[in-house]
């Protein structure tokens, strides 16, 4: 019988970044992370931010730059610091497009390399929460340290009580007769969404595990207050009020 006592057990299952976060990745999202769907995600990092031309911006992790090129277009001077070769490659083909000069960095979330540069810190798209608690909270604190005096840092998330309320064990995506297929579930040991992804694509079939780190906004704010932030506000996917009703969470955290 599990009790609340003592150390939790780790999942078993592990985070297999580099067969996650790949082409097939892109191929399957490219449905929801539509040049429009980036417009409106990058306009509303802005707003929530207060960001204005000239500040210094680090977008953690950047994915393919998606929001980092899109905040160099409206005047932010952006870096982008990300695990994935294959998606900095890509950001930087898209900054050299639009004609851009956007830093691009491999790095780890956990380990950044800059103490008090940026004004703002993007971490956007369910990105927070892919190592264990002490790890989770390291990025975080290294966050608040790469941050200027009064600088803000932006988390966005799945919203847990809506989550826990509407999981689905199963979830599939067709494009073209190619599947990737979800098979999800929460651990209340770890506070863990521990999900086994499958894709079958071009004849074929492989697996992956990951998971992502569920946590409610009391739960967050109470960890950013301890990397060192001082005021930290919660808003739902469209900016507004944050409800149990939200589907994302969106927190807003300044030193």
């Amino acid at each position: 019988m599990a009790t609340s006592d003592g150390p939790h057990p780790e999942p078993t299952g592990q985070f297999d970044a580099a067969n996650v976060f790949d082409d097939d990745y892109l191929y399957f999202y490219a449905g929801r992370l539509t040049p429009e769907r980036d417009e409106a995600d990058a306009g509303r990092v802005w707003d929530l931010l207060g960001l204005e031309p000239g500040m210094a911006v680090l977008d953690a992790p950047c994915g393919h730059g998606r929001i980092a090129n899109r905040l160099a277009a409206r005047g932010a001077q952006v870096t982008g610091l990300d695990a994935t070769p294959s998606f900095l490659a890509l950001a930087r083909a898209d900054a050299a497009a639009r004609d851009l000069d956007v830093e691009y960095i491999e790095g780890d979330l956990r380990h950044l390399p800059w103490t008090g540069r940026f004004d703002r810190i993007v971490n956007w798209f369910t990105s927070f929460g892919y190592f264990d608690d002490d790890g989770n909270r390291q990025v975080l604190a290294e966050a608040h340290g790469a941050l200027t005096g009064s600088g803000r840092m932006l988390i966005e998330v799945p919203n847990a009580p809506f989550l826990l309320a509407n999981l689905r064990p199963e979830i599939t995506v067709d494009r073209e007769g190619d599947w990737m297929i979800d098979r999800m579930a929460y651990d209340p040991l770890t506070g863990r969404v521990d999900t086994s992804r499958t894709i079958i694509r071009n004849g074929r079939s492989r697996t992956a595990r990951f998971f992502v780190r569920l946590l409610g906004f009391p739960e967050l704010r109470d960890w950013l207050r301890t990397a060192g932030f001082s005021q930290v506000a919660g808003y739902g996917e469209d900016g507004g009020p944050l409800t149990a009703g939200s589907r994302r969470m969106i927190v807003v955290a300044g030193r």
